[in-house]
C-alpha cells in the first residue's frame, strides 16, 4: 500500500470515530434533567397543577413506548415523596398545552414550582435519582 491510501483510510476512521462521539454525546444528553429556560405563565388549574408544592407533568401517548418506563420512575418518586403531585397529559388529547409548553418528543417530563413556574424540563425518561434531585430543592 501507497502512503497516500494509509493517509486517506487514516482520514476515513478519524471522521468516523470523531462521528461517533459526537452521537455518543447526543445520545447521552436525551433524559437529563436541566434548568428549564423561561416559559409564559401558565395557569395552574389550566393543567391541574397543585398550588401547594411541586407537581410532575409529563406528557405521553398511548403509542409511546418509553413513556410507561416514565410512568414508573415518576409513579415511584411522587409514591417516595407524597407532598409532589402528578398529572399526565396525553400528547394527542392536548396539543395545545404542548405547543404551549414547546413540547416536541415524548416522552417530556415538566417539573412546577407551587407558583406554576416550570423549574426542570427532561426529554425522555429520567432516573428515579435525576428525577428526586430535581424535586428535593422545591420541597424546602
Amino acid at each position: 500500500m501507497s502512503s497516500s491510501w494509509i493517509t486517506v483510510i487514516a482520514v476515513l476512521i478519524a471522521a468516523f470515530g470523531l462521528a461517533f462521539v459526537i452521537g455518543r454525546l447526543m445520545t447521552l444528553r436525551a433524559g437529563l434533567i436541566s434548568g428549564a429556560a423561561a416559559y409564559p405563565h401558565i395557569d395552574p388549574d389550566e393543567l391541574g397543577l397543585s398550588r401547594t408544592g411541586p407537581t410532575v407533568l409529563h406528557f405521553s401517548a398511548e403509542w409511546c413506548g418509553p413513556c410507561v418506563g416514565l410512568r414508573r420512575v415518576v409513579d415511584q418518586v411522587c409514591a417516595d415523596l407524597p407532598t409532589v403531585a402528578h398529572v399526565e397529559l396525553d400528547l394527542d388529547a392536548n396539543p395545545v398545552a404542548a405547543r404551549k409548553l414547546s413540547v416536541l418528543s415524548l416522552p417530556t417530563t415538566l417539573i412546577f414550582d407551587a407558583d406554576g413556574q416550570v423549574r426542570y424540563r427532561a426529554s425522555g425518561v429520567p432516573t428515579v435519582a435525576d428525577l428526586r434531585s430535581a424535586l428535593e430543592p422545591l420541597l424546602a
